[in-house]
């Protein structure tokens, strides 16, 4: 079988897959060692306390098997993960035998024992998590795999870690909260963007106070994928078919993620609710029409996705954000991260700032200071400095924090909550776009825990 129709088997197989099992409930008690047994049932937090975050016991060593080593799996493997202490890649599994050959054969080089191979097929993972001795499961696949291979991985014991978005469903977000909570097994998002050196200044002049109480933030990602939706190869396979279903903001969590850190969201304040609308869809019917060959049969392909979709969320605590997604237009690649606060506010693309009574009047500053000044410890490490490639260093960044807080026994950085939080802001965008823009309340992951869940500190390097 060829790699298209692998691949589009293994869709065809999810899809039967969710149909018959994405109704389904789990119940059980809550990371934080709460009790919660009800999907969505808010519980009343008593005033002044405080909701411990979820650790597990310390790993000396972190046993990891990797599902999906096309393009970013196989980065985690070869420019992160074989380069921290600590790490042991025990297992590889992917519907092609010639990248888990490469990945055993860099692994075998580097010093360490050969990896098990898993390449019998889409759901050979479950095999991989039932057979081996694993402390973490990573998965870097195609979108609608995410949740099956965490729920498989924490299901017989493992900590979960996923590529993003975490889900696409709500349900799916769901499934992922209340396995984890029934496991009590970590299953993070890897959102590298929250590990952009720019991000983590504005994080940490957030914490020290300087831009005020923080009230509004503008994010989103703006990235033209036309070559890559309709490549041949890679996420072209897959990632294509999305936008002839849906319509929203399909990639939320790289903008809203460094925002929502810094609005303490599942943390003191959650997303709310939202309004969403997407423009006309032009960008993928010109490329075909443009780009394609006559007898080339994607060009019968039709295409729901508006161009640019922007979404108003409103937190529990009245602010609000606004997140674009645009990736089917001629541009330069770009990301928003702005946050304002009532004494002044951050922006990137460009990177600028203007701190009432600290910079000029009416004027920006550049961040050249700011990094002199109050550079996130993170970024100042000599992990980080020693770190080459991988999106300027974020990637190599969001690995040695996982490995870093698994191998300590102490919680993540980001958890299952911000996962799903963060991840659902793509239906949720859907359901309203098909509602003409109406509002569309976003659930609380959290079941009322939000109030009284430590914000994320400023880690020492």
């Amino acid at each position: 079988m060829n790699l298209d129709r692998q691949v589009e088997s293994s869709r065809r197989e999810f899809l039967k897959h969710s149909a018959m099992t994405g109704a389904a409930a789990l119940a059980g008690g809550v990371l934080s060692g709460c009790a919660g047994p009800g999907r969505r049932a808010s519980k009343p937090v008593a005033d002044g306390t405080v909701t411990p975050l979820f650790s597990a016991p310390p790993l000396d060593v972190v046993r990891i098997g990797f599902v999906g080593v096309g393009g970013m799996g196989s980065h985690h493997v070869l420019n992160c993960f074989m380069k921290l202490e600590g790490v042991q890649i025990k297992a590889v599994c992917d519907l092609v035998p010639e990248r888990v050959a490469r990945i055993q054969d860099a692994v075998e080089k580097s010093g360490q024992p050969r990896p098990a191979g898993y390449d019998r097929g889409p759901r050979d993972f479950e095999r991989l998590c039932a057979e081996e001795e694993l402390d973490l499961v990573f998965t870097a696949t195609p979108w609608e795999w995410h949740v099956p291979v965490c729920v498989a991985a924490m299901k017989h014991g493992k900590h979960a870690a996923t590529e993003v978005p975490a889900a696409v469903t709500i349900e799916e977000c769901w499934e992922l909260v209340e396995t984890a909570e029934k496991t009590r097994r970590h299953c993070v998002m890897m959102e590298n963007c929250c590990y952009d050196r720019a991000e983590m200044l504005c994080l940490n002049l957030v914490r020290k106070g300087l831009l005020g109480e923080v009230l509004h933030g503008e994010c989103g990602y703006l990235h033209d994928l036309r070559d890559v939706k309709f490549s041949t190869d890679g996420e072209g396979l897959w990632r294509r078919a999305h936008s002839q279903t849906r319509n929203g903001n399909l990639y939320p969590t790289h903008g809203v993620g460094p925002v929502a850190q810094c609005m303490n969201v599942n943390r003191g304040d959650r997303f709310e609710y939202l309004v969403s609308m997407s423009g006309p869809s032009r960008g993928l019917q010109l490329y075909q029409k443009e780009r394609l060959a006559k007898d080339d049969p994607r060009r019968q392909e039709t295409y729901a996705l508006g161009d640019v979709n922007a979404t108003l969320i409103r937190t529990a605590l009245g602010r609000t954000i606004y997140l674009v997604h645009d990736t089917n237009l001629p541009r330069p690649y770009s990301r928003i991260h702005i946050v304002q606060g009532t004494r002044g506010l951050f922006e990137k693309w460009p990177e600028r700032i203007h701190i009432e009574g600290r910079s000029p009047g009416h004027e920006w500053e550049k961040l050249d200071a700011y990094y002199a000044e109050f550079e996130h410890p993170l970024w100042k490490s000599e992990a980080v400095n020693r770190a080459s490639g991988g999106h300027g260093g974020m990637d190599f960044l969001e690995d040695y924090r996982l490995i870093q807080c698994l191998r300590q026994g102490v919680p993540l950085d980001m958890d299952v909550y911000d996962a799903a939080a963060w991840s659902a802001l793509g239906p949720l965008s859907e359901t309203s776009v098909a509602r003409r823009a109406r509002t569309t309340d976003a659930p609380d992951f959290t079941r009322g825990r939000w109030k009284t869940r430590p914000a994320l500190d400023i880690v020492e390097g």
